[in-house]
């Protein structure tokens, strides 16, 4: 999780550089209802109803605005919340931490790196090893399972890296 400025290219190997006003509308148009609220305005999806909640194939994790990798099967586990929960994020430059003082709590929001799009809250009560419960609305992510090339919406080469690295 990194709150400082992000670089252009994550240590993986994937560009962070922020979708210019044109490509984040084109982005924005290929978005549910649902996503929109979630991925744009912060909402929050209903909990125990996300389609990705029971997902348990290997695969990545996706931010589903810019496609930018979030987190891997591998981390996800039952938190019994309602929502998608990991421990760890596929590169700590791929998420950023906000601190969010609506509905008068302090949460730390996530959000995707690239896009700056709304992906839910990390807590400090999840498992070892990092004790971190990233709880992130389904509407958010999009799951491409190992071997599937990722989606490279903005053109970024992106899509040459395997759900596997």
């Amino acid at each position: 999780m990194t709150g400082m400025s992000t670089p252009e290219v994550s240590p993986s190997g994937f560009s962070l550089s922020p979708p210019d006003a044109e490509e984040r509308k084109a982005l924005a148009a290929d978005l549910s209802d649902a996503e929109a609220e979630v991925l744009l305005h912060h909402g929050t999806e209903a909990p125990f109803c996300g389609g990705l909640l029971d997902q348990k194939d290997s695969g990545v994790y996706c931010c589903r605005l810019c496609a930018l990798p979030l987190f891997r099967h591998k981390t996800k586990f039952e938190s019994g919340t309602g929502w998608p929960s990991f421990w760890a994020p596929f590169d700590e430059a791929h998420v950023t931490a906000v601190r969010d003082t609506s509905y008068g709590m302090l949460r730390i929001e996530t959000l995707c790196a690239r896009c700056g799009s709304h992906q839910g809250h990390v807590f400090p009560d999840g498992p070892p090893p990092t004790r971190l419960r990233y709880c992130i609305n389904s509407v958010s992510l999009e799951f491409v399972p190992d071997g599937a090339p990722l989606r490279d919406p903005l053109q970024r080469g992106d899509n040459k890296h395997l759900t596997t690295a």
